[in-house]
């Protein structure tokens, strides 16, 4: 564990209490390899099995940053070890609905390259009981909490229609949501005018119904978004970050990094951008604390914050431009 205390900045309204939901966890099957062999044998050098789910990531960096974090989702009950060793090591509040089943898990393949190639599963079948369970878990969980960060996909059970109907939910509360899905969760979660959304190009693309294309294209694709989304921060992997705000737009670019795995990194500027809204940093600073926190995640395998001096070294690298519209 990290030297929290760096991480707390001077602030009346600031918090360290955050929800992390993940509706669709996984339990990651991660192997890495000199490069795949589409329709033959693939050789592994070495792979490693661990919980995780785009919210459980988040909580996890959260939790390193110094954040009391509190999980929430559906969980199968026949291999939650993983899960319940993960969230007692980072000393979070499990409040994850269990549901029979097993917890799917997901294969990443990492070729030395820095490709990674996703074989991801539905997830285990939610019932109309725990539903029930997990709107009563997260309404409660309203009365103490101000930021949630929702991430990642829809298991079977879960419509898009009804993930967004918790965003507004939980919005009429008056409560910051995070919200990082992609595809239809997203398209429709958007609607629900959730406080924050990160897609990355493609899910930009996607979710706008254009070309990936360039910067240019992505910026007005978000402009497109102001309406409803309050911040909008696209991630551009390698050339850094965009994020619009109040019309403002600003940008950050890390410096390059060898990259070893890009496992994780989204989550971790997610959790970035979250930790630096909940200690109240100026606009340029939290940008560049949540790029450079994302930069070094490429550089490891797993999630977490392996090296502060790094951070410390990769923050005062991170440029920051003021962008026109």
């Amino acid at each position: 564990m990290i030297n929290q205390s760096t991480f707390h900045t001077a602030g009346i309204n600031k918090t360290t209490k955050v929800v992390t939901i993940t509706l669709n966890p996984a339990l990651d099957l991660t192997g890495h390899l000199p490069c795949i062999n589409n329709g033959g044998v693939s050789l592994v050098d070495k792979g490693s099995l661990h919980a995780a789910g785009k919210g459980v990531n988040v909580a996890k960096v959260l939790a390193e940053l110094g954040a009391d974090v509190t999980v929430t989702g559906f969980l199968g009950t026949d291999n939650q070890e993983l899960f319940c060793q993960l969230f007692e090591q980072l000393g979070a509040t499990d409040k994850f609905i269990r549901v029979s089943g097993s917890t799917r898990i997901n294969v990443k393949l990492v070729e030395h390259s820095g490709s990674v190639s996703d074989i991801n599963f539905p997830g285990v079948e939610v019932t109309q009981n725990a539903l029930v369970e997990f709107e009563k878990t997260l309404l409660s969980l309203a009365d103490a909490h101000d930021y949630f960060v929702l991430a990642g996909s829809l298991p079977p059970g879960v419509s898009a229609e009804l993930c967004a109907s918790w965003i507004k939910k939980l919005r009429s509360l008056n409560k910051k949501v995070i919200f990082d899905s992609s595809r239809t969760a997203l398209m429709v979660g958007v609607d629900a005018q959730p406080w924050l959304i990160k897609p990355n190009e493609e899910e930009l693309s996607q979710l706008m119904e254009i070309p990936k294309t360039d910067a240019s294209a992505c910026k007005q694709a978000a402009e497109e978004l102001a309406h409803k989304v309050e911040n909008i921060v696209v991630s551009m992997g390698a050339d850094g970050v965009m994020w619009l705000n109040q019309g403002q737009w600003l940008q950050a670019k890390p410096p390059k990094m060898e990259v070893v795995s890009t496992v994780g990194a989204g989550d971790t500027l997610v959790a970035g951008l979250c930790w630096g809204h909940m200690q109240e940093m100026n606009k340029t600073d939290l940008l560049q604390f949540a790029t450079a926190l994302s930069a070094l995640a490429v550089t490891q395998v797993g999630v977490g914050i392996a090296s502060l001096e790094q951070l410390h070294t990769l923050q005062k690298q991170t440029q920051i431009d003021i962008i026109s519209q």
